[in-house]
């Protein structure tokens, strides 16, 4: 497995991660033997950058990996993140918070979940435009100065929220949605992002699946699944996207790998700094996609994959309206 630095802490990570969120909530019903499988997989494959956040499962996904770290806390670098507080009662109510209280208040809940003593990286899920984020990343700061937290991270900030938070701390990384059919990070955070020296970790890299060829319609989704209410998998917009992803899949026949390596492929080809972390429940998922890392596309292949699913081609936005609200532009 290729290595990429993490920001500038001299820290190392594999080039893929693993998103952990579906394995508890949002893609239909999981199965933590299977997880756990999957997760053993995905480190027999040199994955060893693990993401989570303490609103998947309502906490459950957290205890998931406190599970499998038993034995292995050396072997992984975690990240997990604060901020979307959910109610146990309405589990679709959701609010945000980064108020320093909550802050502490979240961290120690993760660390209780979780099992361990320190947090590798920890993210402000989403950014609550009430805090000054100086007073956000300061409250953050101080769980770095008490051991509970080696390195911060913002998640769905804008450029120049990430400017105004690195200088209260260094920003290790920025989490955003980016894919082959979610560029918005192209026009200005990469760059900033680069210029900072923080690590880009790109999070849905496969589309929510959409990418791998996998969703046909929107009865492709089990009852619950939350990309039944995703404007891209719907109606007019999902027939527009499908003609892209059959196009993907066209190109990666030509090159002897699936659809999901080479959507992966792209990102890792294109930028030293992103880190993408494709999520999945299945193990054989886990090794084909940390398979991807040994793919490199050349600058042809790039511009041909980059005119493919040029942003006016993709139709829908990337969450309902509710969800979007929530994001600062990239």
């Amino acid at each position: 497995m290729l290595r990429r630095p993490l920001g500038n802490t001299g820290t190392t990570v594999s080039a893929i991660g693993l998103g952990c969120m579906g394995m508890s909530e949002f893609y239909g019903p999981g199965n933590d033997e299977q997880s756990l499988e999957t997760l053993a997989a995905a480190v027999d494959q040199g994955i060893d950058f693990l993401d989570t956040a303490d609103m998947y499962g309502l906490g459950r996904n957290e205890e998931l990996l406190g599970r499998f770290l038993k034995g292995r806390r050396e072997r992984i670098v975690l990240a997990t993140k604060f901020g979307i507080v959910r109610n146990p009662d309405d589990p679709a109510a959701r609010r945000i918070d980064n108020s320093p209280q909550y802050v502490r208040q979240a961290c120690d809940a993760s660390l209780r979940r979780l099992g361990i003593e320190t947090i590798d990286l920890y993210y402000a899920h989403r950014r609550d435009p009430s805090v000054p984020i100086e007073d956000a990343v300061g409250a953050m700061s101080e769980l770095v100065r008490a051991g509970k937290v080696r390195y911060l991270g913002l998640s769905e900030v804008a450029p120049e929220t990430l400017r105004r938070a690195h200088g209260v701390h260094p920003i290790t990384a920025i989490q955003t949605e980016y894919s082959l059919w979610s560029r918005d990070p192209e026009r200005q955070m990469l760059a900033t992002c680069r210029e900072l020296g923080v690590t880009f970790v790109a999070y849905s890299p496969l589309g929510r699946a959409f990418l791998t060829g996998a969703v046909g319609s929107d009865e492709s989704f089990a009852p619950g699944d939350f990309r039944r209410t995703n404007p891209r998998f719907q109606g007019d917009a999902l027939r527009t996207n499908l003609r892209l992803v059959q196009g993907l899949a066209e190109f990666a026949a030509k090159r002897g790998a699936t659809s999901a390596q080479i959507a992966l492929a792209w990102l890792l080809s294109k930028h030293p700094n992103v880190v993408p972390i494709p999520g999945t429940k299945r193990p054989r998922y886990a090794v084909e996609n940390a398979a991807a890392a040994q793919i490199e596309l050349d600058s042809g292949e790039i511009a041909a994959l980059d005119e493919l699913f040029d942003p006016s081609a993709v139709a829908g936005d990337r969450y309902a309206p509710a969800g979007m609200a929530n994001l600062e532009s990239a």
